[in-house]
Formats: C-alpha cells, structure tokens, sequence
C-alpha cells in the first residue's frame, strides 16, 4: 500500500531534538496543520469545529538512517532490519522492552499516532496546541477524538506505571527569556522542564542547543537544574 501525505505539519520545534516525547506534555505548544493543495478544501473541514481533540497519523520522516537500511535490505533481497527490542527513553534509555510495548519512533513502518487539542480552524488551515511532531512532520490521516471511545480511566500503563518523568528547574534569565513571543516563552520553558537531553547523558558541563522558533538555546543540565546560558540566532 502506498500513502503520500495530506498536510504537512508546521512547528517551531525544526529538528528531533527538544521534541515532546508524548502529545499532550506540553500543552502550550502551538503548531499547524496545512493541507496539500489536492486536500485544500473547505468542505473537508466540515463540522471539525464541533470537535476539541484530534488524531494524527503521521510519518517520522527523520528516520532517514534505519528507513534507508531497511530499504536497501529489501532491494537486495534481504528482508526487513526488523528489531525486536527498544530502549525508552523513560527508563533512562539502558533497559530495553519489546518495540510494540512502546512509542519508540524505530518502527517497522515509521508511523505515528498522536492526540493534539484543537485551538482554531482559520483559512483552511488547523491550529493545534500539544503536538509531539516537529516542522515539516508528513501527516497521512486525521480522524476526530471521541471521548466515549478513545478515553479510559483505571486502566495500567505497563512500564510507565513504574516510572514518573523527573521535570528540572528551569533557570533562564529574563534578557534571554525576551526573545521570544508571549506565545512562545511558556512553550519553551516547558519544554525544558521535560528535559530534552537523552537519558544517558549525565554530564554537567556539557552545552547542548535547542533549536526553537528561528532560535538556538543553550544550555546545561546540573542534576535537577537546567541553566539556559545563552540564545544565539539560527543561521
């Protein structure tokens, strides 16, 4: 079966690192779904707006390595690079769990699935708030969010039951905070709250950069503390 994309996804998240590792974690960050010119159409949109959530289906798009191996196996006759196994990055990316016990984004078809709230409809365009997708995510599918169906309370989470993500402490001084909109601040802080950092990675003096919004922020992580030391402009 091929699928080619409905929309594309626009974010001020432009690469894999910094991205929400679920939907919904970040509640303030704004993204947009805009149509391919054959989907353009208004009429598709029709009673959408009576709807508070929506599902995507969606590509990891930046999953060019493990897609372009697997695709070469297959052309040579080798079958899939199928692996059985992942490391989460909530179990602090060393213990592995069966890839379909996950969300891990190394999956044999590279899909998605995501819950974002929808802010706004305008111009054809959908504005979401929530979105674990970063800039330029192909999205194949959408279909409305019915809570009768799609809700269930006491239920178990498996490993995620065990583990609760730590948040850090956020330091970031008001000159740097100020480059950013009102929209976008709450968004960032958020973000580096949840800690973007692999899991691994346990190194207080190391910087790393977030690209945000047309920006690079830098910043270190000393245990619960994350110090952002600098903004620079993206070039």
């Amino acid at each position: 079966m091929n699928i080619e994309p409905i929309a594309y996804f626009h974010s001020p998240l432009t690469s894999k690192f910094g991205i929400p590792r679920q939907a919904g974690i970040v509640r303030e960050l704004r993204g947009q779904i805009v149509f391919e010119s054959a989907y353009r159409n208004a009429e598709a949109l029709r009673g959408l707006e009576a709807f508070d959530y929506l599902w995507l289906i969606w590509g990891f798009s930046e999953n060019i390595g493990a897609r372009g191996k697997e695709q070469g196996a297959r052309s040579k006759g080798q079958g899939t690079t199928f692996s059985p196994t992942v490391r989460p990055p909530l179990l602090g990316g060393n213990e592995r769990r069966g890839v379909w016990a996950t969300r891990s984004p190394f999956r044999p078809n590279n899909l998605g699935l995501s819950s974002v709230r929808i802010e706004r409809i305008e111009d054809g365009v959908i504005h979401v708030l929530g979105a674990d997708l970063m800039d330029g995510t192909p999205i194949y599918d959408i279909k409305p969010y019915l809570e009768y169906v799609d809700s269930h309370t006491g239920v178990r989470s498996g490993f995620v039951d065990e583990r609760k993500w730590q948040r850090l402490e956020v330091v970031m001084a008001d000159e740097l905070l100020a480059q950013f909109t009102k929209n976008d601040q709450q968004a960032l802080l958020s973000l580096l709250a949840e800690d973007p950092r692999p899991q691994y990675h346990d190194d207080a003096q190391r910087v790393y950069g977030l690209p945000f919004a047309g920006r690079d922020v830098r910043f270190r992580v000393d245990g619960q503390r994350l110090e952002v030391v600098e903004v620079r402009t993206c070039t």
